[in-house]
């Protein structure tokens, strides 16, 4: 039989040689959070799920592993109908549920005795995640950071990308998140990942980087959207970052702001909800201003309003507070909102950039 168990560390270490990472557990189990590259082959489903714990805690262990093991051999052989054509015999699969238990191990042991090499993972998802949890914080701090700070509509998401189009090494903790950071920055039609969910992007990118090379990320506060950023990461970037300031023209942050958030155009009474939620630190008369600007679809002076009185005191407030050495950061000047002038000044910064210190 080639069933081999295998603890997480030797399983995360040799991850690309397996053919395929099997999660055997429920699809709301697996759409919480999964390994990364996972495929979901769920021997019971959220509803078998829940019927068999009820009839094991209302009935009996004993009938509970009857249905359950009916169930279970049932849906093995769709998974087996539907995946195993045209797989080879040296296909390698790691199986995992939630402990390393009788999910993962029905699973593996039938891939098994088909003639495949498969590793069932010890602990299982739970062990995975104490890797993740234990690995956050040393993964953070190997790194040496280049934090891009700016006011909000500076563009700094754009540099990022532009720099990572260089070849720079870059965390995009916005795109991690699915959100762009302030009380608009909801992406349409994506919803946010999990907080665990999150956080295993967040260990996969981390773990994906040289020591060596500087990573550039966003100046970020302590939460992105209704996801927290560790806080090992946060303290470590706002301590030992490298701070450079993105400097764009007013009139160009307008602009890009009207390009990032063009979809409220459409749907100003959702726009106005999303801002009732800044009443109690900014004001109802502050707030229906922006509203009323809104409505009458004046959306360029509604965001010079917005940047003026919310989002630029907000951000200068916590910048000082956070990185202290930010009056003397380098800056990187951006003619316009296009792209192409944030490419132009990613270019010209990688030529001239001094040289950046370690962790």
């Amino acid at each position: 039989m080639s069933l081999h168990p295998i603890p997480a560390p030797a399983a995360l270490a040799g991850y690309a040689g397996y053919g395929a990472i099997i999660d055997a557990r429920s699809p709301a189990e697996f759409a919480e959070d999964h390994l990364p590259g996972a495929v979901n082959w769920p021997v019971l489903d959220n509803e078998q799920r829940i019927i068999v714990g009820t009839t094991y805690v209302q009935v009996s262990a004993l009938e509970a592993r009857k249905i359950g093991a009916a169930m279970v051999a049932r849906n093995i052989a769709d998974h087996l109908d539907r995946e195993m054509p045209g797989l080879p015999k040296d296909w390698r699969p790691l199986v995992y549920c939630w402990r390393g238990g009788q999910r993962s191990g029905s699973l593996a042991w039938f891939l098994s005795q088909i003639g495949f090499r498969t590793a069932q993972l010890q602990g299982g998802y739970k062990a995975f995640r104490a890797v993740v949890r234990e690995q956050l914080a040393p993964l953070s701090q190997a790194l040496s950071f280049t934090v891009l700070c700016g006011r909000t509509g500076s563009g700094k998401t754009r540099l990022l990308q532009a720099l990572a189009r260089q070849g720079e090494q870059v965390l995009d903790l916005e795109a991690l998140a699915c959100h762009r950071g302030s009380v608009l920055g909801a992406v349409q039609d994506q919803p946010q990942p999990t907080q665990k969910g999150f956080e295993t992007r967040l260990w996969q990118a981390l773990r994906g980087f040289d020591p060596a090379r500087p990573v550039w990320v966003e100046n970020e506060s302590a939460k992105i959207g209704v996801l927290r950023v560790p806080e090992p990461l946060l303290a470590h970037m706002q301590a030992r970052g490298r701070c450079v300031q993105v400097r764009l023209s007013d009139p160009e942050r307008v602009r890009l702001l009207l390009e990032d958030y063009a979809q409220w155009f459409t749907q100003p009474e959702a726009f106005c909800s999303v801002l009732d939620g800044l009443i109690e630190l900014r004001g109802r008369e502050t707030v229906g201003r922006w509203q009323a600007l809104a409505r009458a679809g004046r959306w360029a002076e509604c965001f010079a309003l917005l940047m003026a009185e919310h989002y630029d005191p907000l951000y200068d407030r916590s910048t000082r507070r956070h990185f202290g050495a930010l009056a003397d950061a380098p800056e990187i000047a951006v003619a316009s909102s296009a792209q192409s002038d944030f490419d132009a000044a990613a270019v010209a910064w990688m030529r001239a950039a001094p040289p950046s210190s370690g962790p």
